[in-house]
């Protein structure tokens, strides 16, 4: 049985980009999560995507992205992007993040 192939930070990436640009939209599962250590979880549902990012300070700032799960089932996690030091949310552009944490601290 063929291993089924892993999400890549870069596509992950271009989802909350074209979320950023308005190309794609929040669907009504989206929602904020206070976590155990006073950061924000955000649980997006995003076209059939769903996205785990941490907000921290007090919710204000986009940090990173704890899970992705792709359309097709495919799911990858903070510890494999870690390990090539290539989280989706470090790919952004500084517009496209700040276009991004503006709509998350919206929810």
């Amino acid at each position: 049985m063929p291993a089924t192939p892993t999400l890549t930070a870069r596509e992950i990436c271009q989802v909350l980009r074209e979320l950023a640009l308005g190309t794609r939209t929040l669907g009504p599962s989206s929602q904020r999560v206070l976590a155990a250590d006073d950061s924000w979880q955000v649980r997006l549902d995003i076209e059939g995507w769903t996205l785990t990012l941490t907000l921290v300070n007090h919710g204000q700032t986009l940090s990173h992205c704890e899970q992705c799960r792709s359309p097709d089932g495919r799911v990858e996690t903070l510890d494999a992007w870690q390990r090539y030091g290539t989280d989706p949310v470090k790919l952004l552009s500084i517009w496209e993040h700040q276009q991004l944490q503006r709509l998350l601290q919206a929810l």
